[in-house]
């Protein structure tokens, strides 16, 4: 017999709009955690994205809610924006007749119309650990009467450093409410987080990772930093994705693939922190309506990220780790769908792919791709594609121009030549009538003049000249011949 909302304790109303929304079966994280947060306890669930986690706190939360006390009730504490922005649209949609007073406080937005909606009765808050302490610090917030507090997405926030911030806002909350904590790992700052502010609480595990990826079809593809741009745009022509997120490593490597897919012709555009929030809700929005079809993104928007009709992931940069390959390609597969999730290796990437098979416990179907008819590099035709050794150099003999004549401006040798330029045979005629030929030439004396003055040979620079009327180099020669 098929499980249902309903009979995990669900109301009617709730279901009926699920309903229309598509969602007709509760996933394994929502058939274990609802049950148990409606008695009221606290709960760590430990579930990958993609699993229905989100579904699995709010329904609750909605069921608990008394729609006639206008303060906040329920505090869900997130680490990202998109995250927080994903959590509030979902609400949204389970509200439809605007019962409830929602409030989005996250950075990037005015926290005057915050302010000023907070003094409006808020039923729920959704928010990230920065904008709530700036809110306890103003004293716009009020905390100390909440029932229920979400820590979603606990690890990715302890990563973030975000640790002594959820503490302070923790301590600002009651000491009488429901904490639920949700966490993709159990690393042992969450369990020390857990330590200190959960009250006996139960454990849930959902070996996830199958659920999700059994629904993506994985290929990695072999190739080159040199060759990574060209096959990306080879594989994306051939798959023709209906919409894809491109995940890379920096916020730099983000913009210039960005530009240059741009460049190509593609539909693209870029998301990375340092976007503002403004232009981030306006490049999302259009990613939502399928006017952008390829988002070029960093790990910020690999938690949080909740688009439906996603049909490709490119791992440009290949991830850190099995858990961040996860929670990349589960932007794919999601609601039952499938996926497919694509990742560019490079030789020196074989060490990070190796731990990420050992992580999800499978090998990956790898491929490589021809650029103009040149297979991509693989350990197969690595060694074909090496340029041959070069022969040992042997020296040849100092002499290179033995038996041949000599250029004339070029020395023989190797270093440059700071003679001048031998001069042609003169045609001056002695007091004989002969000409002096090339072997009674001798060069003029290579010391430098400095301010008209030759240096002294005996006591160095300085001295005048004592050669006055000295006749000219030719003529010398021609007179000591003659005697």
């Amino acid at each position: 017999m098929a499980i249902n909302f309903s009979s995990l304790g669900i109301n009617n109303e709730l279901e009926s709009i699920l309903k229309k929304n598509g969602i007709t079966e509760p996933s394994p994280i929502q058939q274990q955690a609802i049950p148990v947060l409606l008695m009221g306890k606290d709960v760590i669930a430990q579930a990958q994205t993609g699993t229905g986690k989100t579904l699995a706190f709010l329904l609750p939360i909605l069921e608990g809610l008394e729609v006639r006390d206008f303060y906040v009730q329920a505090l869900i504490i997130t680490p990202t924006r998109e995250l927080a922005i994903q959590i509030t649209a979902e609400i949204k949609k389970l509200n439809p007749e605007k019962t409830l007073n929602i409030l989005g406080a996250y950075g990037g937005q005015d926290i005057d119309r915050q302010i000023k909606k907070l003094k409006g009765n808020v039923h729920i808050v959704i928010g990230t650990p920065g904008r709530l302490l700036d809110h306890l610090r103003r004293r716009t917030i009020d905390l100390k009467r909440i029932k229920m507090l979400v820590l979603d997405e606990a690890d990715r926030m302890l990563d973030m450093g975000f640790s002594k911030d959820v503490e302070q806002i923790i301590k600002q909350t009651s000491s009488q409410h429901q904490t639920m904590l949700f966490s993709a790992t159990m690393s042992r700052g969450v369990r020390l987080l857990a330590s200190k502010f959960l009250n006996e609480p139960v454990q849930i595990h959902v070996q996830s990772k199958n659920i999700i990826l059994d629904k993506i079809t994985q290929i990695v593809i072999e190739t080159t930093d040199r060759s990574k741009q060209d096959v990306l745009c080879k594989v994306i022509d051939e798959d023709k994705p209906f919409m894809a997120i491109i995940f890379c490593r920096t916020k730099l490597r983000v913009t210039k693939l960005n530009n240059d897919l741009q460049r190509r012709g593609y539909n693209s555009d870029e998301l990375h922190g340092d976007i503002t929030q403004s232009k981030r809700e306006k490049i999302m929005q259009a990613f939502r309506k399928t006017n952008i079809q390829l988002l070029v993104a960093t790990d910020v928007a690999a938690r949080g990220l909740d688009v439906e009709g996603i049909t490709h992931i490119y791992n440009y940069d290949i991830p850190d780790g099995a858990e961040g390959y996860i929670h990349r390609i589960g932007r794919t597969g999601r609601a039952g769908q499938t996926g497919i999730a694509v990742t560019f290796a490079t030789p020196k990437d074989r060490e990070s792919l190796n731990l990420i098979e050992k992580g999800i416990g499978a090998n990956l179907q790898k491929r490589r791709i021809s650029i103009d008819g040149t297979p991509a590099l693989s350990e197969s035709n690595d060694r074909a594609r090496r340029p041959k050794p070069k022969e040992p150099y042997t020296p040849k003999s100092p002499n290179r121009n033995f038996g041949k004549k000599a250029p004339d401006k070029k020395p023989s040798f190797g270093k440059p030549s700071y003679r001048k330029e031998m001069p042609k045979a003169r045609e001056n005629s002695d007091t004989s009538g002969q000409s002096a030929s090339k072997d009674s030439y001798k060069p003029k004396s290579q010391s430098r003049s400095y301010g008209g003055k030759t240096p002294d040979r005996k006591s160095g620079f300085g001295k005048p000249s004592s050669n006055k009327g000295r006749p000219e180099h030719g003529k010398r020669t021609t007179q000591r011949r003659s005697k």
